[in-house]
């Protein structure tokens, strides 16, 4: 067996799979011409800027930078090596890797050894839970328990349920019998150590939840307690492999059905979404019983363009529901309240009143600043002048805060109308609350108005000119050739020297031009460069004439330096009042000039 993948398998990969196909499994892309765009999976932005290429499989942010093919997206959103990366694709575009030993460190994966062996101890204890559920006496109270509240066999074995018996150390001792280290358990979060240095299992009598990360790899559990006693619940802890404020419950599963329908029903706990997912709600995601965080909000904006919050319906649920929902507004979600009525949770719901009724809760949700206009009428005597009036301006900062002129109009006539008000009135009190709102943001330090700076810098010619002969030579090997034999190594930015040099490489090993192989040929930090400057837009065709002037800026840069540098060397001699050595400087720059020009 090999040891590695050879490059001609490398190379059928590549031409096997489609960037678009890869990338649309973690981005929501949109078509726009001859390239896909989305929101950027590597840093936060509101406004597309990710471009993906299907015609040179490659892809490129012009925001923070990143780029390169589909090998490396997979690397970098999966934090994953290259082989790892190689096998996936090639899973993809059916190609049978068997014959190459990849895995001869133990850890191809991408993990470490010790990550490893975390995730492999808890897949054992999610067969060994369930398989104590479903399958023996032990589990069957927890079973009865779980169907009396409507969840069927397949539902149970669809989120591989289990139960925890109550036992002090049926786990700890099913991981010794497989060698797994009890340290490296307790670390895990699995286990824990008594002061006499007996370990023992964290889960005991519970059913238990087991949570996948994004991969479908499982990284903890939730046990809920089987009967009465404290705490309800015992959640895994903090791991090196369970970070619970970056990961989204049932998402593993839910990634495809949200990307297809591009709304995500957001819900809070366990079992709302596996009674949602049971009625045909397959979309449906949770944040485990915690605030959303920003990580979460991302990941949710990154794969669907609407968000319908579903949280529980009493007041806590309902402050944490306008938290999330302005969190996901923030990122350009368009997000949307489902209010559960009777302050039931969802679960609670579709038991109660059905998968129907659920439905159409969902299908009514409100858009969100219908449900913060309701949300700010609780507590508040709308027959009484004070709250009414503190109610329209409340409302008003809300409306302040939309990004659409028209929804603006619609809810301040909303407004108008309800409580027979003038528009005029209304808008300006409306203009004076965006003014308040706005003021921190535009006021700086010493009371003066800041100004936004331009987040790039024009390029100076010489810059300019090495990047678009770099672009031409991607696009051609005459012109790599031609720029070998003028210019070689004398580009003057170091990363477009060290471009230049794979370039000239690439097409010395006898390859055409072709984006996709070059790019496996560049080290990493080359690679958004190369994705960059292939997105520039430039000509298929380009003149020698255009070519010289690229090359002229490029050589006759450090002609210009040493130009500034005999500047200040005449300035200093006249300082010094060495009128003699300033007037051959001067005659010297005279005939630098000179030659600067005719060249």
């Amino acid at each position: 067996m090999g040891h590695r993948i050879p490059e001609e398998t490398i190379e059928a990969i590549r031409r096997s799979i489609d960037i678009v196909d890869v990338i649309g499994e973690y981005v929501q892309l949109k078509k726009q011409g001859r390239n896909y765009f989305g929101l950027c999976p590597f840093h936060g932005e509101k406004t597309p800027s990710f471009s993906v290429s299907p015609e040179k499989q490659i892809f490129h942010c012009f925001g923070c930078g990143a780029g390169g093919n589909a090998f490396t997206f997979l690397m970098d959103i999966e934090g994953i090596p290259f082989v790892e990366a190689a096998k996936r694709l090639a899973a993809k575009a059916g190609i049978d890797l068997s014959a190459y030993q990849l895995n001869i460190h133990g850890h191809d994966d991408g993990k470490t050894g010790e990550a490893k062996a975390m995730t492999e101890a808890h897949a054992l204890l999610k067969r060994f839970y369930h398989h104590l559920l479903v399958y023996t006496k032990e589990g069957q109270a927890a079973l009865d328990s779980l169907q009396a509240r409507g969840w069927t066999k397949e539902t149970i074995d669809r989120f591989e349920i289990g139960y925890a018996p109550d036992a002090p150390d049926a786990a700890a001792k099913l991981l010794e019998s497989h060698s797994f280290s009890l340290p490296m358990m307790e670390k895990a979060g699995l286990v824990t150590k008594k002061e006499d240095g007996r370990y023992v299992d964290r889960f005991r009598n519970r059913i238990m939840f087991p949570i996948h990360d994004h991969r479908g790899e499982t990284v903890g559990f939730s046990g809920r307690l089987l009967g009465d006693g404290q705490p309800k619940y015992v959640n895994s802890p903090e791991t090196p492999i369970f970070r619970k404020g970056m990961l989204l419950y049932h998402f593993h599963e839910a990634r495809v059905p949200i990307r297809k329908r591009q709304e995500a029903l957001l819900v809070e706990g366990f079992a709302d979404v596996i009674s949602a997912v049971q009625v045909g709600i397959d979309y449906a995601v949770a944040t485990m019983g915690t605030s959303l965080t920003e990580e979460q909000a991302r990941i949710l904006r990154r794969h669907a363009e609407t968000v319908t919050i579903c949280y529980d319906g009493d007041s806590a649920g309902t402050e944490a529901a306008w938290r999330a929902a302005e969190q996901l507004s923030a990122l350009g979600c368009r997000v949307k309240v489902a209010s559960i009525p009777n302050g039931l949770d969802p679960d609670e719901y579709i038991r109660v009143h059905g998968k129907e009724r659920f439905a159409g809760e969902i299908a009514a949700a409100q858009p969100l600043m219908a449900f913060k206009m309701t949300h700010l009428r609780r507590g508040k005597n709308l027959q009484h002048e004070g709250d009414r009036l503190r109610y329209i301006e409340e409302v008003l900062r809300e409306i302040g805060k939309l990004p659409s002129p028209v929804e603006k109009d619609y809810y301040v006539r909303q407004l108008a109308e309800e409580f027979s008000l003038s528009l005029s009135a209304l808008n300006e009190q409306l203009s004076r609350c965006e003014r308040e709102t706005s003021m921190p943001r535009k006021t700086a330090a010493g009371g003066k108005v800041s100004r936004p700076t331009l987040a790039k810098k024009l390029l100076p010619a010489f810059h300019n000119a090495e990047r678009l002969l770099l672009a031409h030579m991607m696009r051609s090997r005459d012109v790599a050739l031609l720029v070998q034999e003028r210019v070689g190594g004398r580009f003057n930015i170091e990363e477009h020297r060290a471009l230049a040099a794979y370039i000239y490489a690439f097409y010395e090993e006898g390859h055409e031009a072709d984006l996709g192989a070059l790019m496996f040929r560049l080290p990493g930090e080359l690679q958004p460069l190369a994705s960059e400057l292939s997105l520039l837009l430039v000509a298929d065709e380009v003149s020698e004439q255009e070519l010289a002037d690229y090359m002229k800026h490029v050589l006759n840069h450090p002609k210009w330096l040493m130009l500034k540098e005999k500047e200040q060397e005449k300035t200093e001699a006249e300082r010094r009042k060495d009128f003699l050595t300033a007037a051959r400087i001067a005659k010297e720059m005279i005939e630098m000039k000179k030659m600067l020009s005719s060249s």
